[in-house]
């Protein structure tokens, strides 16, 4: 896109470099034209040679077409500077939007992720607790798990003793 509108900015001052190019011809073209007008009004004044005229209003005429193309092409630029500022100005509004419409994403996304890292962060610490739980349970299990293999072993022992002592007796 920037190298877009670099290209465009170099259209645009190339073509309003032209214009102002084509407005000073207008006007010498122009200071010309009162020239010759002056010429041609002394030439009038001062008749001596009637192909003299003649070849200056041919000249005039010509001078007069020119310009008047030169007007024309000078407006039709015009209108093509305009369109390339429109489309330009266009161009950077959209780039602009476009820009601020990924910061917006970004900055949501960046919240999104501090969220999940907030949500991670609370899981692993319920993941810690149940962990610790779990083993302090494990513990207590394994106590009770030795005391009743230890009152099994009494109990065998003692039945043990009252088989002996039942035969003894």
């Amino acid at each position: 896109i920037e190298a877009g509108f670099s290209e465009m900015r170099n259209e645009l001052q190339s073509r309003d470099a032209l214009w102002r190019r084509i407005q000073l011809e207008c006007q010498q073209l122009h200071t010309e034209l009162l020239k010759i007008r002056e010429y041609k009004d002394m030439q009038e004044v001062q008749i001596k040679h009637q192909s003299s005229c003649v070849q200056l209003t041919e000249q005039l005429e010509d001078k007069n077409a020119e310009l008047l193309l030169l007007a024309q092409s000078q407006e039709h630029q015009r209108e093509e500077l305009n369109k390339i500022r429109n489309h330009l100005y266009r161009e950077e509004q959209s780039h602009c939007s476009e820009q601020e419409r990924m910061k917006t994403e970004i900055s949501d996304l960046t919240e999104e992720l501090h969220q999940k890292e907030i949500t991670i962060a609370t899981i692993m610490e319920k993941a810690s607790l149940l962990e610790r739980q779990l083993k302090m349970e494990l513990e207590i299990k394994d106590k009770l798990l030795a005391k009743q293999q230890l009152l099994d072993f009494r109990y065998k022992v003692i039945k043990s003793e009252n088989t002996q002592l039942k035969e003894m007796v």
